[in-house]
């Protein structure tokens, strides 16, 4: 049987869990008011193509594309490791995530978002953002590939997340959500399909590499293989 000390520990956590949850939602509403009310003429028309650029995943096939073209075998790698990401990425969220969360999207005009920051409200659910978590899950995927090419491409996944807060689509937990889910799922999209293609070729060399002394008594050793 569960002490007494034991029930109040466990009903203290979950009292500690909901208000933090409670708080981060004011802080989350109150970061995004904070934007929506910041004037910024010279950034919203920016800000707004870059958005729209955005959809489906189009700044991503652009540069998977640029990156097969002109950055070699590492670019071809990089272009297939980021697309593949992306697909992984969007599958999960959109047949997982966002139908058991079913966030509702922000009250533009409640939050007096100014028209000139506009872009198309989607239909879907707000959490996580789609956009944020598949320019993450691109770059991360790229940078597996090619480290040089991660961190401008993060950098725009960057710009891209908040572009969705600035046109006013997202709360900033949406975006800060999806980066951490793109980032993640494209980590372990990334690791499965080289780990596929490395693993044997590893297990070759290792073969070898292997001293003579240590080759079982019969074993031509190395001058053999690959004859």
């Amino acid at each position: 049987m569960k002490t007494r000390s034991t029930c109040y520990r466990n009903q203290a956590n979950r009292g500690w869990l909901l208000r933090a949850a409670q708080e981060t939602r004011r802080l989350d509403l109150a970061v995004y008011a904070a934007i929506a009310a910041t004037p910024t003429p010279s950034l919203d028309t920016g800000l707004g193509r870059l958005s729209r650029a955005a959809n489906h995943s189009r700044l991503s096939i652009v540069s998977a594309a640029m990156l097969a073209l002109w950055g070699g075998q590492r670019g071809r790698q990089g272009a297939k490791l980021g697309l593949a990401s992306v697909a992984v990425t969007s599958a999960v969220l959109n047949l997982g995530v966002k139908p058991l969360v079913r966030r509702r999207r922000p009250d533009r005009a409640a939050q007096r978002v100014p028209l000139a920051r506009h872009v198309r409200m989607p239909s879907s659910t707000a959490f996580p953002s789609g956009h944020s978590a598949a320019a993450f899950a691109f770059a991360t995927g790229v940078g597996y590939a090619m480290p040089a090419a991660g961190f401008p491409l993060r950098a725009l996944a960057a710009l891209v997340a908040y572009s969705r807060v600035h046109t006013g689509v997202h709360y900033p937990g949406d975006v800060i959500a999806g980066a951490l889910f793109g980032g993640a799922l494209a980590q372990a999209t990334s690791h499965a399909l080289v780990g596929q293609r490395v693993r044997p070729a590893v297990g070759h060399a290792a073969i070898a590499e292997r001293p003579r002394s240590a080759l079982p008594d019969g074993d031509p050793g190395s001058d053999s293989i690959g004859a």
